[in-house]
């Protein structure tokens, strides 16, 4: 069994953030790291991911597809061993979850 070191781990961290970045929500043009849909991150030693994340309504038309596709993009990295994905809706997201990045993107700065 292969266990990564603390360096490797920050660096399978930095590529799943990148790769949550070309993950967009359609109706929004901003990605769902920068919108806050992603709450948390866990990697483990072995490069097993858990993902915990929630939607902009629990009504979202992507509900079944975007997370398969979060899950589906982060266990093609090289690293990873196994995705484990979360939906939660505690807390519920709203816009202040977003980034300054996300806000000046849809012109709400």
């Amino acid at each position: 069994m292969v266990t990564y070191t603390d360096s490797q781990i920050v660096e399978l961290g930095d590529k799943i953030i990148q790769t949550l970045k070309t993950i967009y929500d359609p109706e929004i043009p901003v990605d769902i790291y920068e919108l806050g849909l992603v709450y948390d991150v866990q990697i483990s030693d072995e490069g097993s991911v858990k993902v915990t994340m929630t939607l902009t309504s629990p009504n979202c038309p992507v509900a079944e597809s975007l997370p398969a596709e979060v899950k589906e993009k982060i266990s093609g990295l090289d690293q990873v061993k196994e995705v484990e994905l979360e939906l939660t809706f505690e807390p519920s997201w709203s816009k202040d979850m977003m980034s300054e990045e996300a806000k000046f993107e849809l012109g709400m700065l």
